[in-house]
């Protein structure tokens, strides 16, 4: 639980903010996407690399961000994740000039670990800047701020470069990648000055250990059942959302829509929509893992619309799988994090790398869409959400 001096509204606009800049650098992708694979003429699975490259690093670093976080504090770690997300953006400058996949890719990697750093700082930081028990009510928050900005990264690049994608060419990144780095050098100087405390959970503290007895028992992270369970739901998850907000451009393209670029904001809509129903909702109408069911089911539904209606109807249906995933984020991590006591940032740390969900299963998806097609390939969803479900409804409650 948080200091009770610590001004929360103020806190939540600068987290805000960063949770903002984290779905902008990801949004980059859906753009990035079709450029690479008509100026390279490369597969499908190959430009999907893209975003795989993008999140390894979350399996690699996500573990070492939590223990850079102890070293360092939060404030300390958002600043250097800035400093890596400049470099990101540099790479893929230079991508571009020397026409090469490769660096690309290496660039791609750069800005996962970037995010994977400021992920495992700002999404640990906003569970227990409060109550645990309005913790989802406090994501969806900042949820409407990053899946706000996934559209707005395509939309600003078409603009910046003033063509359609389908036109985009490599030299046409400069311009646009050279503003964002402009922008995320100013983001890294705020974070070390913005008015954020450094806030602890219950019994995170030796001195607070009686507080979580439940963590006091324990000996290591991996001895808390609900919290590895939730890294698995939070694995699938990631996927299938990346899955939900990366390819709408791609889809639109692949059914032959004019203007693919302008149907980025479809899944963004359903994701706001929900996390608004978590804001005014929890917890005094829905609990966190009541909210997590009704979303799973709904996911669920959309994951079965998307590949059974015809292509026109079917790339609305990714609305619902989005509005789905809206509140998915916001409860698994309170419901995995609960009781965790001085494990809270080891725990941050293993659901931050569960976040390599968004490398496998966007791969599997290009991979699909090269054999069966793009829309029979949104079948790789359905599996994801009943883990979900599963979790919802049974596994967030095991403690042994």
């Amino acid at each position: 639980m948080s200091d009770k001096k610590v001004n929360i509204p103020v806190a939540l606009a600068f987290v805000g903010l960063m949770f903002f800049s984290l779905g902008f650098a990801l949004g980059i992708n859906s753009f990035l996407i079709p450029v690479l694979k008509g100026a390279l003429e490369v597969s499908s699975s190959t430009s999907y690399l893209l975003i795989a490259a993008t999140f390894v690093p979350f399996l690699i670093f996500g573990y070492p961000a939590s223990m850079l976080i102890s070293k360092i504090g939060y404030k300390g770690t958002m600043a250097v994740s800035y400093m890596l997300f400049a470099l990101a953006f540099g790479g893929y400058i230079l991508s571009a000039h020397e026409n090469s996949l490769g660096l690309f890719l290496l660039a791609s990697f750069i800005s996962g670990t970037a995010n994977t750093v400021l992920q495992a700082a700002v999404n640990p930081y906003i569970t227990i800047l409060g109550p645990i028990e309005s913790a989802a009510r406090r994501t969806s928050i900042m949820g409407i701020c990053n899946k706000l900005a996934w559209p707005v990264a395509p939309l600003f690049l078409a603009f910046v470069i003033n063509k359609a994608v389908g036109d985009t060419q490599l030299a046409d990144l400069d311009k646009p990648f050279w503003i964002i780095i402009a922008v995320f050098v100013i983001l890294g100087i705020i974070s070390l000055l913005a008015p954020l405390p450094e806030v602890k959970a219950v019994g995170e503290d030796e001195a607070e250990a009686r507080d979580c007895p439940y963590a006091a028992s324990k000996n290591s992270v991996w001895q808390f059942p609900h919290l590895i369970l939730g890294c698995l739901a939070l694995f699938v998850y990631v996927g299938a959302e990346t899955v939900s907000l990366s390819t709408l451009v791609d889809y639109a393209n692949d059914c032959g829509l004019p203007n693919a670029d302008s149907y980025a904001w479809i899944p963004s809509v359903g994701m706001v929509i929900g996390y608004i129903c978590g804001i005014v909702f929890i917890p005094k109408y829905l609990k966190q893992s009541t909210a997590l069911v009704i979303c799973s089911r709904i996911a669920i539904l959309g994951s079965i619309l998307v590949p059974c209606v015809p292509a026109g109807i079917s790339i609305w249906c990714i609305g619902l799988l989005a509005l789905g995933c809206s509140l998915m984020w916001p409860a698994v991590w309170p419901l995995a994090m609960t009781d965790l006591g001085r494990f809270t940032k080891a725990g941050g740390g293993l659901l931050t790398a569960a976040m390599a969900g968004g490398a496998v299963v966007p791969y599997l998806f290009g991979l699909l869409k090269d054999s069966v097609g793009m829309q029979n390939a949104y079948w790789i969803c359905l599996p994801c959400f009943l883990i979900i479900l599963l979790f919802g409804t049974r596994w967030y409650k095991i403690r042994k």
